[in-house]
């Protein structure tokens, strides 16, 4: 079984910043693709930044610019430096990754980011 581990959530002001962390255990010969995800409440949950096992990266526009993913293998950690921070990015975040060699997929118990003056 794999476990991921999300913090660094908080309340900050608008035009703040944070940082995520979501680190993994278990039972797995390495990582894939990690990625983050968001839910606000009433809407659905939706793909906010991936890190790809080559260290590609890919943004959903809304956070272009503002938001950065890394990723340290060795210590099986994704992050996520959150800047500029805006009402509408107030949501709980999820960590998500891919393992190997099963390609199996795992979900984090999420962390609250709320934006508020």
């Amino acid at each position: 079984q794999v476990q991921l581990v999300e913090s660094g959530g908080g309340l900050v002001q608008p035009g703040g910043s944070l940082r995520l962390s979501c680190v993994a255990s278990g039972s797995f010969f390495s990582i894939s693709t990690m990625g983050w995800y968001r839910q606000a409440p009433g809407k659905q949950r939706e793909l906010v930044a991936t890190i790809f096992g080559g260290g590609q990266t890919d943004y959903t526009d809304s956070v272009k610019g503002r938001f950065t993913i890394s990723r340290d293998n060795a210590k099986n950690t994704v992050y996520l430096q959150m800047n500029s921070l805006k009402y509408e990015d107030t949501a709980v975040y999820y960590c998500n990754a891919f393992t190997r060699p099963t390609m199996s997929e795992y979900w984090g118990q999420g962390t609250q980011v709320t934006v508020s003056s």
